[in-house]
């Protein structure tokens, strides 16, 4: 016998607890004031402006540190939301029967992580996406793409590499 589909509510709220639950697991977002937007399984990562990401006052622009770890935490968040959304949308798995509590994944580990400053980080909100390549048991490939005023026009984009965790 089949279960009844849960009503849309029901699996959107589970989802964006999830996703709230992933986020605050992570102290440094909090500190850089980092969100995340969910549509479906895909994420934007959202960087405020505040005045103390600025690095140089002169042009100014964003710091440097602040732009590679956005793009980092982009790419982990990514790659752990990739691990619980098989776990929420997997009937065989969990499915409905998903428990919050017991759900959140360890996070990847960075083996190495290149950032590629295409120009100045302006003094206004950044967006990023992270794109995985490759996710298999023990690694994962990761390229993450961070624009401000237009997606076109990247003001930085980084590719990286990380240990997975064990599952189960």
């Amino acid at each position: 016998m089949s279960r009844r589909p849960e009503p849309v509510q029901v699996v959107k709220q589970r989802r964006d607890a999830a996703l709230l639950r992933l986020v605050q697991g992570v102290p440094y977002i909090g500190f850089l004031g980092a969100q995340f937007d969910r549509r479906g399984d895909e994420l934007t990562a959202i960087l405020p402006f505040k005045d103390d990401l600025i690095g140089n006052p002169m042009l100014p622009a964003l710091h440097g540190g602040v732009t590679a770890a956005f793009l980092e935490i982009t790419a982990i968040i990514e790659l752990a939301w990739s691990i619980m959304w098989e776990d929420m949308e997997n009937p065989s798995s969990h499915g409905a029967d998903f428990q919050l509590e017991d759900s959140l994944p360890r996070l990847p580990k960075t083996i190495d992580f290149t950032v590629d400053y295409l120009r100045s980080g302006l003094p206004r909100d950044a967006y990023a996406r992270a794109r995985i390549n490759r996710s298999g048991r023990r690694y994962a490939s990761v390229h993450v793409e961070g624009w401000q005023d237009n997606r076109s026009r990247l003001f930085a984009q980084a590719t990286g590499h990380f240990l997975m965790p064990p599952r189960g």
